[in-house]
């Protein structure tokens, strides 16, 4: 706050003024009150100290008595400075009479008291007494650069000499050593081409060598990268005096100095946790540190730069294999995995609820027009980490004949035979090219919708083809891939174990196998991986784990473990290294 006494601002925590000693926060009647103790000379406050036992004494604060002593010493300037005024009135002549201080009674030179005599001087006078004082102060260097004894100079004094110092010009001193004054020319020659030299080498470092490097930290401070709380953080070590305190404005936090450093564990998120948009890969902080002295001032010392590594939100494409993928049906189905808690958004629109809080699988039917490119763009903001963004395309080629199956077509079935329904264009011809039955085209002519059953004759992808015509238009040609897999009940009573002799009979005759989709029972430890996506392991499957081995590719919902025991049901596929590949449907531990 402001001193109502001399005007200066001061900390709304002390009592009293910094400069003249004034109390603060005090009303108009105390003040008096103080100004007149002060005038008496004794002290205007009084505190009241109570030990932990109650007792209580009372003790004057130093701090009055300082403020008493600093008001007495204003006053004795004042009164100094109103005598200077006064003499220099009463003096006949300031030009030429000068103050001489003598004692009261040269018979009685013990005599404390002293009194001022004006003493006239002539102008001669003033001019050898003035060639005196310059006499005096001249020193001079001997060849070793040590002062001796001055010599005889006598300097010229013009007639019109006045005491002017500061229009005097400086000259350099001609008794110097002449070997010593050019020695020191060209030390000073030298120091500047090294500086010169150094300032150069600084800023082709700064501007050409590391033009992005920040600025150099303060000496001593020791930065490291870790971990805190499993998370990426960084450690600052500030020097300091031992039981200092070091105060950092951007954590609200003061630091003990202890072993010569403040410690200052920082995790990294907390610099763009609030922080939305695109985010870079790294990014420069700055630490704010003040040293805090025990009554609470804050001295700011220099900023403290370093750079963190912002990791990516994780995000996995599950369904489907590809970012961009060919389709011919008005709906597909994206499946992505996550960070269980991350906030998901398809083209803007959030979908962060759909998110398993378990798994961080994430489920999304995407609406497929026939005009090209459908792209989705999915954006992953995952705790303490940056956006990251993925792009699905689905290709449907444009069409002059409309050809769309139902929506809510089934993707996946347990069934051999499934219902499929669509709509084309009314009165066009359609065609269905892969097995079926039951084909309804009665409302073909008047709505274009017709229905039919598709027949699947293999385990695993089945294709259901459709051709719509029309006089005059292009054909039009859907597409639509069904996973089928009976049931585990149905699917594992066909499988044949994998002995000596089954492992070589199937090795011998895997087309036939394939061709029929024969289901193997694979037990055994998985040994390696041989691709994550898909993922595809091999497990040998003697008794002894040591030999036949076979590579197996996972279509079930467990991710294997290299080193783990499994149970699988799978049916022939093909050859993979010269041994057997299986495309496995179901997964068991024991």
């Amino acid at each position: 706050m402001k001193c109502p006494e001399c005007g200066l601002w001061n900390r709304a925590s002390q009592p009293h003024c910094f400069r003249c000693g004034a109390p603060l926060n005090i009303d108009a009647a105390s003040r008096l009150e103080w100004k007149d103790s002060l005038r008496d000379g004794g002290a205007s406050t009084t505190y009241l100290r109570a030990d932990e036992f109650g007792l209580t004494d009372r003790t004057p604060e130093s701090r009055d008595a300082l403020a008493g002593e600093m008001q007495d010493l204003k006053r004795r300037k004042q009164r100094g400075a109103e005598l200077q005024e006064r003499l220099r009135s009463e003096a006949p002549d300031p030009a030429s009479a000068r103050v001489v201080i003598t004692e009261k009674a040269e018979q009685d030179p013990t005599s404390p008291h002293r009194k001022i005599v004006l003493k006239q001087e002539t102008e001669a006078g003033i001019r050898a007494r003035r060639e005196s004082e310059m006499r005096s102060r001249v020193r001079f260097l001997d060849e070793n650069g040590a002062f001796v004894e001055a010599r005889v100079y006598d300097p010229l004094v013009p007639e019109s000499f006045r005491r002017q110092e500061d229009s005097l010009p400086r000259r350099r001193n001609p008794y110097l050593p002449r070997k010593r004054h050019i020695f020191l020319r060209v030390l000073a020659g030298l120091a500047v081409l090294a500086m010169a030299a150094g300032g150069g080498y600084l800023a082709i470092r700064r501007f050409v060598l590391s033009p992005n490097k920040v600025k150099d930290n303060p000496p001593g401070v020791v930065i490291s990268a870790g971990v805190l709380d499993d998370l990426a953080a960084h450690t600052v070590l500030i020097p300091g005096a031992e039981g200092s305190t070091v105060y950092i404005r951007e954590l609200h936090a003061s630091y003990v100095v202890s072993e010569g450093f403040a410690t200052v564990e920082i995790p990294d998120h907390i610099w763009y946790d609030n922080l939305e948009g695109s985010l870079d890969e790294t990014m420069d902080v700055t630490l704010t540190p003040f040293l805090k002295s025990s009554s609470g001032r804050q001295t700011p010392m220099d900023p403290i730069t370093y750079t963190i590594t912002i990791p990516l939100s994780k995000i996995e494409l599950e369904t489907p294999d590809t970012t961009r993928t060919t389709v011919s049906t008005t709906m597909a189905a994206i499946k992505i995995i996550v960070r269980p808690g991350s906030r998901v958004t398809v083209n803007g629109k959030d979908y962060s609820d759909t998110v398993s809080s378990q798994t961080g699988e994430m489920t999304y039917n995407a609406t497929i027009q026939p005009i090209g490119d459908n792209v989705f763009t999915i954006v992953v903001r995952s705790q303490y980490c940056r956006d990251n963004t993925l792009n699905v395309v689905f290709y449907r080629a444009k069409q002059d004949i409309p050809l769309d199956l139902a929506v809510g077509t089934y993707g996946t079935t347990d069934r051999k035979n499934m219902r499929v329904e669509a709509t084309t264009l009314p009165g066009a011809y359609v065609e269905v090219l892969t097995p079926y039955s039951d084909l309804n085209i009665t409302d073909l002519d008047t709505t274009g919708k017709f229905s039919f059953y598709a027949i699947f004759d293999k385990i695993g992808n089945n294709t259901i083809s459709i051709l719509a015509s029309y006089p005059g238009k292009k054909p039009s040609q859907v597409d639509h891939v069904v996973y089928y897999l009976p049931p585990a009940d149905e699917y594992t009573v066909k499988a044949w174990p994998l002995t000596a002799e089954g492992y070589s009979e199937l090795l011998n005759n895997i087309q036939v196998r394939a061709a029929r989709a024969q289901v193997y029972v694979v037990k055994g430890v998985v040994q390696y991986t041989v691709s994550d996506k898909p993922q595809v392991v091999v497990i040998n499957t003697s008794d002894d784990g040591k030999s036949q081995p076979v590579a197996v590719e996972n279509y079930t919902k467990t991710k294997w473990e290299v080193g783990k025991y499994y149970r699988l049901y799978a049916d022939a596929f093909s050859t993979y290294n010269g041994m057997p590949y299986l495309n496995a449907r179901y997964t068991y531990t024991k």
